[in-house]
């Protein structure tokens, strides 16, 4: 199952909560919902979070099927 990193990588690139709102546009609320898994993201607040974060989507998640077997 794939697991949300939005926390860990806020974390680790002393990022609050409140920065990332400013940059992404979306809510503080909003991304601690995501944080909490209280819900999943839309697909265009994942665009907004890993462009705010200058990363790609599948980067916000941790998963065994990340990547497909070569």
């Amino acid at each position: 199952m794939a697991k949300m990193k939005l926390w860990n990588i806020r974390s680790e690139r002393n990022i609050t909560t409140r920065e990332l709102a400013n940059l992404s546009g979306i809510s503080k609320s909003e991304i601690n919902n995501i944080e909490n898994e209280r819900y999943s993201p839309r697909l265009s607040q994942l665009e907004k979070l890993a462009a705010a974060l200058d990363m790609g989507i599948v980067d916000l998640f941790d998963s065994e099927y990340k990547y497909a077997p070569k």
